[in-house]
C-alpha cells in the first residue's frame, strides 16, 4: 500500500473520539467567560464551564438515517450544518422551558423524562417535531430544495412553522424582521390563548401515552396559561462582507443576558452555534462532524452521549464572523420579557456599543402590513410567512453607523 492510500485510509477511520486532540483548552486569561448568560472564571471555574458546555444539546451531521421524504438523502453531511445549528438554538429554548437553565447533563447519570422528551423532538426521523426531516421538508415552502444550504433567516422561519405543532412546549415564536422588535406585538402574541391548531397538533390519545415523546395533556394545560413562553429570533446582517466592528460590543452583551439562547451564523457556507465568548473570541459548537444516526437500544432507551460535546468547545475570532446571523432569546415569563427589554434599553446607552436592532413599543409606520408582526400559530401561519418573508438572507437591511 502506498503512502497516499494509507493516509486516506487513516482519515476514513478517524472517529469523534480520536479527533478530540485537535481541540484547544480555554486560554489562561483573566477575562471572564460568558456562556448563555452565565459568567465564569477560567482559573477557578473551568470544570463548571466545561460542564455547562457539555450540557448543551449538540447536533451534528448524521448518516444512515431514514431517507428524507422516503426517497431523499440519508445523510446531511455537506449541506445540513445550518439546519443542525437551528436545532441547537431551538433545543436550548426547550431545555430552558422544560428543564431550566441550571440543568446539567452528567455522563452516566440517569436523566429525568423531560430531558428525553426534549431530545426525542430532534431525533432523525420523520415524526419528530424538529427533526432534520421536518426542517428539510418544511424548507421547501421557503423556496429551499431538500439538500440545499440554509441561511439563518430561513431556518428561523422554518422552526417557527414547526413550533405550531409542538403543543407540549406551547411556545410563542416571534421572528423580528427589519431589525425591529415591537414590544406590543410580542405581548399580544404571548398573552393570547389559542385553541388547538388542527387534529395533528392535538391527537386523540390516552393520557398515559406520549405523543412524539411528549405527554399530550401537558400541552393542554400550558395552552391555558396567561403567558406563552417566548422564543425571540432576530435575523440580522451586520455588514456587507464582514462584521462591522461597531457591533462587536453589542453582540458580546447579548451573551451576557440571562435570556440568551446564543447566535446561529458562522463563516460563508459553514454554520456554527455560538454560545458565548471570552475576550475577543466567540465560543461555539460545531456541527461539522458526521456521526451515525441513533436508534433506541433493545430496552427502548435512547443512547444520548453523542448529543453532548464532551471536549472543550471551539473558538474563533469575533472579527471572522460572517455578518449574516440570527440572535436568539428565551423569555419564560412576562417578567423575563420586561427585564430583557430593560436590558436592551440600557445597552443602547453603553458607550461604544452600537445597537444591532431597534426596540420600539408599537409597530413603526413603515411596516407595510400588520401581519408581518402579528402572526399567531394557526393553520394559516405558513401561508402568511411565505407571502411576507423573503427567505434569502442576503436581503436584510444593512445596519450602518
Amino acid at each position: 500500500m502506498d503512502v497516499c492510500n494509507f493516509f486516506f485510509l487513516f482519515l476514513a477511520t478517524l472517529t469523534y473520539d480520536t479527533l478530540r486532540f485537535e481541540y484547544e483548552d480555554f486560554p489562561e486569561t483573566k477575562e471572564p467567560v460568558w456562556i448563555l448568560g452565565r459568567k465564569y472564571s477560567v482559573f477557578t471555574e473551568k470544570e463548571e464551564i466545561l460542564l455547562d458546555v457539555t450540557s448543551r444539546l449538540w447536533f451534528t451531521y448524521r448518516k444512515n438515517f431514514p431517507a428524507i421524504g422516503g426517497t431523499g438523502p440519508t445523510s446531511d453531511t455537506g449541506w445540513g450544518c445550518m439546519l443542525r445549528c437551528g436545532q441547537m438554538i431551538f433545543a436550548q429554548a426547550l431545555v430552558c422551558r422544560h428543564l431550566g437553565r441550571d440543568w446539567r447533563w452528567i455522563k452516566g447519570k440517569r436523566q429525568m423524562d423531560n430531558y428525553f422528551n426534549v431530545l426525542n423532538a430532534f431525533i432523525d426521523k420523520k415524526d419528530s417535531y424538529y427533526s432534520i426531516h421536518q426542517i428539510a421538508q418544511m424548507g421547501v415552502g421557503e423556496g429551499k430544495s431538500i439538500g440545499q444550504w440554509y441561511g439563518p433567516n430561513t431556518v428561523a422561519q422554518v422552526l417557527k412553522k414547526l413550533a405550531t405543532f409542538d403543543t407540549w412546549s406551547s411556545l410563542a415564536v416571534h421572528i423580528a424582521m427589519d431589525n425591529t422588535v415591537v414590544m406590543e406585538e410580542i405581548r399580544r402574541l404571548c398573552q393570547s390563548n389559542f385553541p388547538c391548531a388542527g387534529a395533528a397538533a392535538c391527537p386523540a390519545v390516552e393520557s398515559d401515552v406520549l405523543y412524539n415523546g411528549y405527554p399530550e395533556e401537558a400541552g393542554v394545560r400550558d395552552r391555558l396559561s396567561l403567558w406563552k413562553p417566548l422564543v425571540l429570533l432576530i435575523p440580522l446582517r451586520l455588514g456587507l462582507t464582514e462584521i462591522n466592528e461597531a457591533y462587536i460590543e453589542t453582540l458580546k452583551h447579548c451573551f451576557m443576558m440571562p435570556q440568551s439562547l446564543g447566535v446561529i451564523g458562522g463563516k460563508p457556507n459553514s454554520a456554527h452555534y455560538f454560545i458565548g465568548y471570552v475576550g475577543e473570541e466567540l465560543i461555539y459548537l460545531d456541527p461539522h462532524t458526521t456521526q451515525p444516526a441513533v436508534e433506541p437500544n433493545d430496552s427502548g432507551c435512547l443512547p444520548d452521549e453523542s448529543f453532548h460535546c464532551q471536549h472543550p468547545p471551539c473558538r474563533m475570532s469575533i472579527a471572522e464572523l460572517d455578518p449574516s446571523i440570527a440572535v436568539g432569546f428565551f423569555c419564560n415569563t412576562e417578567e423575563d420579557f420586561s427585564d430583557w427589554c430593560q436590558q436592551i434599553k440600557k445597552l443602547s446607552l453603553v458607550r461604544g456599543a452600537l445597537p444591532m436592532f431597534e426596540l420600539v413599543e408599537r409597530q413603526p409606520s413603515h411596516f407595510s402590513n400588520p401581519d408581518v408582526l402579528n402572526l399567531t400559530p394557526d393553520s394559516s401561519d405558513a401561508d402568511r410567512l411565505e407571502r411576507f418573508f423573503d427567505s434569502e438572507d442576503e436581503d436584510f437591511e444593512i445596519l450602518s453607523l
